[in-house]
C-alpha cells in the first residue's frame, strides 16, 4: 500500500471538501446566459491538468461534470461560439460579454508589505512583501509570491467596483440589469455586462472603454479647463457630467486631504504656489459652491491647476486589468464555483448589497468542523465573525473553512489523514 505524503494527504482532503460541495450544491450553480454557445475549462486536482475546448449542451450535463471530475478551478468563455468544442481557429466568434477584473493585487497598499510574502524555490529564503524578480540571496529567478486576501486590500477593491458602477451607468448608461457584480473568491471582483450593445465590440474598441475608465489620455483643454492668465481661468464644475464634473469633484477631494502641503509639493509644485494654495485653501473649497475656484488666485494659473488636476484625477480613475476587458476569448471563473487559493466561492453581489457584502462571511461555505493543522506562519484573520491568529510555528485546530483557507493558501500543513 502506497503511504501517502504530506502534499498528497492535502491534495485528497481539499479534493474531498470540494467533492462534497459540488455533490450539495450542483443544482444550484446557474450557468452562464447561453451556456451551450461557451467553451468552459477546467483545472484538476489530481491530474494536475487544465482541460479546455468543453462544450455542454444541456444543463444537466455541466452539473453532472461537476460532481464526477471536481475541478479545483472552473471556467468558461466570455466569448459565444458556434461551436466552442473545436479548438480556438474553429469555433466561430459570435461575439463576447464585456468583463471588467478588479484585483487587490494591482492596487497599492500599505498592509501588504505585511501579510504577503515570497519565496526562492533555489534557496529556500521566504521574506515579506512585494516578491522580486531575482532572489537578493542566490539571484534564482524561481520565486513563488503568495498573496493574501485581507480585509483592508479587498475593501480598496470594493471601492474600485463602486466606481466602475456608477461611470459604466451614468456614464455609459447601462443598467442595472445588464450588470452582474461578483466576488471572485480570491483577491477581488468581476463586473459582467451581458449586452447585445456590447457583443461585436473588439478589442480595440474594448481598450478605448478601458482607456476611458482608467483616464488615460485625458486632455484637460477638452474638459473645460482654460484660460492663459491665473485670474481668468476657467474650469469644469462638481454637477458637470462625465470626465468633466469627476475631474471637478477628484479636485475637490484633494483639496481636503490632511496633508495637502506633502501632495502639492509631491506634485512637483513650487513652494509660492503651495503657500498661495495652503493659505487659501478654504476660499478654494467654499468656492465650489458656484463655479469653482478657477481664477481665485494670483500666479497659479493653468500649469500649475493642471498639474494639480492630473494628480488628483487617480483617485477618480478605476483601476481594472485591461487585459481581461481586451480579450475577446477570456475564460473566466464560473459563478457559484470554488476557488482553489481560498477555498472561497464566486458570488453573485446584487449592486443594492454591494456596500454590506463581506467575503469573509458571505463567501464562506465549509462547517464548523475541526482540522488540525500545523502553521510555520500565518497573518491574522477573520472568518465568519471569528478571529484567527496570527500564528508562528504552532499547531491548532481550526474550523474546516480556516484549515482550507490556509492550507490552500500555502500556509498551513494537515495534520491528520
Amino acid at each position: 500500500m502506497k503511504v501517502l505524503t504530506t502534499k498528497e494527504k492535502e491534495i485528497n482532503f481539499i479534493h474531498e471538501a470540494f467533492a462534497h460541495y459540488y455533490r450539495e450544491n450542483s443544482s444550484k450553480i446557474v450557468p452562464p446566459k447561453d451556456f451551450e454557445k461557451r467553451e468552459f475549462g477546467f483545472s484538476l486536482f489530481r491530474e494536475g491538468l487544465m482541460i479546455r475546448h468543453i462544450g455542454f449542451s444541456e444543463k444537466n450535463e455541466l452539473k453532472r461534470f461537476l460532481m464526477k471530475n471536481v475541478p479545483k478551478d472552473a471556467y468558461y468563455s466570455s466569448a459565444y461560439y458556434k461551436d466552442p468544442r473545436e479548438e480556438m481557429d474553429k469555433k466561430g466568434w459570435l461575439g463576447a460579454d464585456l468583463i471588467f477584473d478588479i484585483d487587490a493585487d494591482h492596487i497599492p497598499t500599505p498592509c501588504k508589505k505585511e501579510h504577503d510574502f515570497w519565496s526562492c524555490r533555489d534557496c529556500g529564503l521566504t521574506q515579506t512583501g512585494e516578491a522580486p524578480t531575482k532572489c537578493p540571496n542566490c539571484e534564482g529567478e524561481r520565486i513563488v509570491a503568495n498573496s493574501w486576501p485581507c480585509e483592508v486590500c479587498l475593501e480598496s477593491a470594493k471601492r474600485e467596483v463602486l466606481k466602475l458602477i456608477e461611470i459604466l451607468m451614468d456614464d455609459f448608461g447601462f443598467s442595472t440589469q445588464e450588470l452582474k457584480i461578483y466576488y471572485s473568491g480570491h483577491r477581488g471582483y468581476h463586473v459582467h455586462i451581458e449586452s447585445e450593445q456590447i457583443t461585436l465590440l473588439s478589442s480595440e474598441e474594448r481598450k478605448e472603454i478601458v482607456d476611458y475608465l482608467q483616464a488615460t489620455g485625458i486632455d484637460l483643454r477638452y474638459h473645460g479647463l482654460s484660460g492663459v492668465r491665473s485670474l481668468s481661468m476657467k474650469g469644469p464644475d462638481l454637477s458637470d457630467s462625465g470626465w468633466r464634473g469627476r475631474i471637478a469633484r477628484s479636485l475637490y477631494d484633494f483639496m481636503l486631504k490632511k496633508n495637502l502641503e506633502e501632495e502639492l509639493l509631491k506634485l512637483g509644485l513650487r513652494k509660492r504656489a503651495v503657500s498661495s494654495i495652503i493659505e487659501k485653501r478654504e476660499k478654494i473649497l467654499d468656492r465650489w459652491k458656484g463655479k469653482g475656484p478657477w481664477g481665485l488666485i494670483g500666479g497659479v494659473g493653468l500649469r500649475t491647476w493642471s498639474r494639480i488636476v492630473e494628480g488628483a484625477i487617480k483617485s477618480q480613475a478605476v483601476n481594472v486589468d485591461s487585459v481581461v476587458t481586451t480579450d475577446t476569448h477570456r475564460l473566466i471563473r464560473m459563478g457559484g464555483t470554488l476557488h482553489s487559493k481560498t477555498g472561497f466561492i464566486k458570488k453573485q453581489i446584487p449592486i443594492h448589497n454591494l456596500e454590506e457584502f463581506n467575503p469573509f462571511n458571505d463567501a464562506v461555505v465549509f462547517d464548523e468542523e475541526e482540522i488540525k493543522v500545523y502553521i510555520p506562519k500565518a497573518p491574522k484573520f477573520i472568518l465568519k465573525n471569528q478571529v484567527f491568529g496570527p500564528f508562528k510555528d504552532c499547531k491548532a485546530e481550526l474550523p474546516k473553512a480556516a484549515a482550507i483557507l490556509l492550507i490552500c493558501k500555502g500556509m498551513a500543513r494537515l495534520e491528520q489523514a
